[in-house]
């Protein structure tokens, strides 16, 4: 197993020294999902919500989000994306929604938690719009799915 990368011989926490990585094109998608009920689900397919396009402000959100992930995660460096795609699908049996980033960059370091934030808060923003309906949303499975790039290399989550 790896050692943690954020910390220095003496424990402390430090931001990884990237100076000496080969800029490599680099993409992570991560994937989660938000569980409400059944007539919360209905309302937001059929574009009743009440605060307007939920899945299309979702991803204007998760855009937003991808961006400013070295503002939220305090180690993390600031990254020039070049693309970030946001997807939703929703399973009408679960009465779920699930959402899938996925954020690309040329550089020295990955982009799995600029990825990982954006799906965050895209569920966050469904859950923001339609908590006046649904208070017992659950967000759940926020996970790393795939990631190209850099040294390790290419990995896949296990199914």
């Amino acid at each position: 197993m790896s050692e943690f990368t954020h910390f220095d011989e003496r424990g402390r926490a430090v931001m990884v020294d990237v100076a000496d990585k080969d800029e490599t094109r680099r993409v992570a998608v991560a994937g989660g999902q938000i569980s409400m009920l059944p007539d919360t689900l209905a309302r937001i397919l059929g574009g009743q919500a009440a605060k307007g396009d939920v899945l299309g402000i979702a991803r204007i959100a998760a855009i937003q989000a991808t961006k400013r992930t070295a503002e939220l995660i305090p180690l993390c460096h600031p990254i020039a994306l070049t693309k970030v795609s946001v997807e939703f699908s929703h399973d009408e049996a679960e009465s779920s929604i699930a959402c899938r980033v996925t954020a690309e960059t040329v550089g020295k370091t990955g982009v799995e938690m600029e990825a990982l934030t954006g799906v965050s808060v895209a569920l966050l923003t469904i859950y923001d719009m339609c908590k006046a309906v649904d208070r017992g949303m659950t967000m759940s499975d926020i996970r790393l799915l795939e990631k190209q790039g850099g040294r390790s290399g290419h990995w896949r989550a296990p199914l």
